[in-house]
């Protein structure tokens, strides 16, 4: 590397495991990557759907979508009023959907939304398809430490229709999340843990034996039934995702992590305790994380369906009269006015972390300004699959032009996942069963 010829962008090591590795970007490739901003992914999930109040409920300024436009411009409604400040640069998007969800149990709509899942197994043994996220991460992974981050509320995968997830693999298998505020800090700014060489020996300690375990599991495999089966491939996989964490963290161990303030943090917090003080260090992590570039995509499941979870509970600490699941369910003006009220809290964190995403700044603007910040939910209203709530933060440096509230009749989510990809810079052909992108759109006006 001590020669002035510049490195193969293309280049890639062998990693332990006969994994391929893709180099991380160093000075001597040329200015043309090193000189490169970040663009990076962010998805969040909320489960159960919005406050959307019928009209006889006469509450319509409550409904999680933007009301009739005044001025040329949409009008927030008072549960997303918090992220006004942001009105330059974010848009409402309606009238998204996922055809197979039509067709599908109600429950796997969060399964199924950053995937668009087919009815049929897309390859045997297996149930979903890769996730937005992690297509993202495959062509951003070469460029930072952490080929992806995957957070959710309760951690783990869940299981099928119940899932503790929104992350699927290459292969669409559930990818475990991490919750604990700690532990992620310690997975992303662990570098103060000990010496580097130290580190570097209990890398190639965890690989050898991560690599162990497979070769064990694959000759066991021959002897267990289907149900086994399936847990062993969710072990595995999560096997998989520690070691491309492990020999990615060994090629960057002698890269210094950029200098940064973390006292804002309390890594004390728990999904036990005072949930905006929770939701508000995950999202702190997030951001330090995206400053750093450590990771440039990233998926937290704020929520899970149906109940699940300890979330569920999150309105009745706020004093609202009910779990997030009933609330959902309630079809008179009281039970929509306290699930909307939800809608606010949850607006709120959201505030909070682009205010974040905007104090962090890159070369050429803020981190938002370079960041896609993708929140929506998997149902409209009471599982409904159709008109899927959905915003799109961020991205001015990208080309997006924000501040409208976007609907074209009934449109494919996969259509609007394939623009937020080449928005990227990512120029994929399709993405699940999309049929192009969005046309007329903030994508198509940039």
């Amino acid at each position: 590397m001590t020669s002035s010829r510049p490195i193969d962008r293309r280049a890639f090591l062998r990693g332990i495991g006969g994994m391929a590795l893709a180099l991380p970007v160093l000075d001597a490739m040329g200015a043309e990557v090193a000189e490169s901003i970040p663009r990076r992914f962010c998805a969040l999930y909320t489960a159960n759907g919005m406050s959307l109040p019928r009209p006889e409920h006469g509450i319509d300024e409550w409904s999680w979508f933007p009301r009739a436009q005044q001025n040329g411009e949409f009008v927030f409604g008072r549960s997303t009023e918090p992220l006004s400040p942001f009105r330059k640069q974010l848009s409402f998007l309606g009238g998204l959907h996922h055809p197979s969800g039509l067709k599908s149990d109600p429950h796997v709509c969060s399964d199924m939304w950053l995937t668009g899942a087919p009815l049929h197994n897309p390859r045997p043994g297996t149930y979903n398809s890769v996730g937005l996220d992690q297509v993202v991460a495959q062509h951003t992974k070469q460029h930072c430490r952490q080929p992806s981050l995957v957070l959710s509320i309760d951690a783990g995968t869940g299981f099928l229709s119940r899932t503790g997830t929104i992350s699927y693999s290459l292969e669409g298998r559930p990818i475990p999340a991490e919750n604990n505020p700690r532990r992620v800090f310690d997975r992303l700014f662990r570098g103060d843990r000990a010496s580097l060489q130290s580190e570097r020996d209990a890398l190639k300690r965890r690989i050898k034996l991560v690599d162990a375990v497979v070769e064990s599991a694959k000759s066991l495999n021959q002897q267990l039934g289907k149900s086994d089966r399936e847990r062993m491939d969710q072990y595995l996989t999560s096997l998989n995702e520690v070691e491309s964490r492990l020999i990615a963290s060994e090629h960057w161990i002698d890269i210094p992590l950029k200098k940064q303030d973390y006292s804002h943090l309390n890594l004390n917090a728990t999904n036990e305790g005072e949930p905006a003080e929770y939701y508000r260090n995950m999202f702190d992590l997030i951001a330090l994380a995206f400053d750093a570039d450590i990771t440039r995509s990233v998926a937290f499941m704020l929520n899970r369906e149906d109940g699940m979870g300890i979330s569920d509970t999150f309105p009745l600490k706020l004093g609202l009269p009910n779990t997030h699941h009933s609330l959902s369910h309630a079809g008179d003006k009281a039970g929509q006015l306290a699930f909307a009220k939800y809608d606010l809290f949850l607006s709120q964190q959201l505030a909070h972390f682009f205010t974040r995403l905007t104090e962090y700044q890159d070369r050429d603007g803020s981190v938002l300004d370079n960041t896609l910040v993708l929140f929506g939910s998997g149902a409209s209203t009471t599982h409904n699959p159709r008109n899927l709530p959905t915003l799109l933060a961020g991205g001015s440096r990208l080309g997006l032009k924000h501040g409208t509230y976007w609907r074209n009749g009934e449109s494919r989510m996969s259509n609007f996942y394939l623009s937020i990809l080449h928005t990227l810079g990512i120029a994929q052909e399709s993405f699940a069963d999309s049929t192009g992108t969005l046309t007329n759109s903030i994508f198509s006006r940039a």
